[in-house]
């Protein structure tokens, strides 16, 4: 068992499979040599050689429109945008081309390529450095978003992801890259995607949340137990496809659904969910579904940040208003 953060459970996840499968290549801006602005690729170019692990140019379209052409051609890159804002000018090359290739050609062509990005705010960052975008990439039929919130969930998902043969966007929550340490195996393990994960098992309320916010859901139920409130806690893992089953089950049993996220509220990964309780488990509730999210503004400046992140004490006032209705 190795112990690992986030960040370094990444850096792993690459290294074991590029030392696997020589198809697999690594670049983006700064992610040779420098080992990326965060150091997750770190170690990979002086193991593997300039030709599996480069700097790109700071061009995130031609980051992701050249991994296009590697992977329809026999390659398997995972290419790394800098921060989730600086996706923006790659959404041509995303949605129009890496999510439509096997649909376009009939099936003769498929785009086996991961596109990592941090995500997210909490670190004070500048504009463009803290979005959280992923209800985007999962309305496009074609693409997967995968968002991890452990360290072993990072490596599994990780290498599911590389080995997928269709393009995934593998988002990082980077508030917790670094904040704390767990026991990932070093041998060979995937996580489907696809499949979410019940952390707690729970009778009064489902909560749903990803990424960093599930240890904020798990901080507000440590309070809520004190209080006789017992709460599902589910990670979603998986944004797109969003395992259906495992929310609904849940919701049966429980009456009562929250759904958590960092990301704007209006159009969310929160609505889909809502939605999905609605036609699922209609005649069990004994409230409304209803959401905690981010509001609907760009994300503030550090000054602002801490009145838009949502922490526990914000969790624990939206369950116990659900459960007492």
């Amino acid at each position: 068992m190795a112990v690992l953060n986030i960040l370094s459970a990444v850096n792993h996840a690459l290294d074991h499979e590029m030392g696997r499968d020589k198809s697999i290549i690594v670049y983006g801006e700064d992610v040779g040599f420098e080992g990326g602005v965060f150091r997750a690729t770190t170690g990979l170019q002086k193991k593997y050689g300039k030709e599996r692990c480069f700097d790109s140019p700071l061009a995130e379209a031609g980051i992701v429109g050249s991994g296009i052409g590697m992977a329809i051609n026999g390659l398997k890159p995972v290419v790394e945008i800098q921060f989730s804002g600086f996706i923006l000018p790659a959404l041509n090359q995303i949605l129009a081309h890496a999510a439509r290739m096997r649909n376009r050609s009939r099936g003769k062509y498929s785009v086996p390529m991961v596109i990592r990005t941090p995500y997210g705010g909490g670190i004070r960052a500048l504009e463009h450095h803290s979005e959280s975008i992923e209800a985007i990439f999962g309305h496009i039929p074609g693409l997967k978003t995968v968002i991890p919130s452990t360290p072993y969930d990072t490596k599994g998902l990780l290498l599911a992801a590389i080995r997928d043969p269709d393009p995934v966007i593998f988002l990082e929550p980077k508030r917790i890259y670094r904040a704390f340490k767990q026991e990932v195996p070093e041998e060979d393990y995937i996580i489907p995607i696809g499949k979410a994960k019940v952390i707690k098992e729970g009778t009064d309320v489902t909560v749903v949340a990803y990424g960093a916010l599930v240890h904020e859901v798990q901080k507000a139920i440590k309070e809520l137990e004190e209080d006789g409130v017992s709460v599902e806690l589910i990670d979603l893992r998986t944004i797109s496809p969003i395992d259906k089953e495992t929310i609904i089950k849940s919701v049966q049993k429980t009456g009562r659904f929250v759904a958590v996220h960092e990301a704007v509220k209006s159009f969310s990964v929160s609505a889909e969910l809502i939605s999905i309780v609605n036609e699922g488990a209609f005649l069990y509730l004994e409230a409304p579904p209803t959401r905690l999210t981010g509001f609907d503004i760009t994300v503030p400046l550090p000054k602002g940040e801490n009145h838009f992140i949502i922490d526990s004490k914000r969790i624990v006032d939206k369950i116990k208003e659900v459960v007492r209705f």
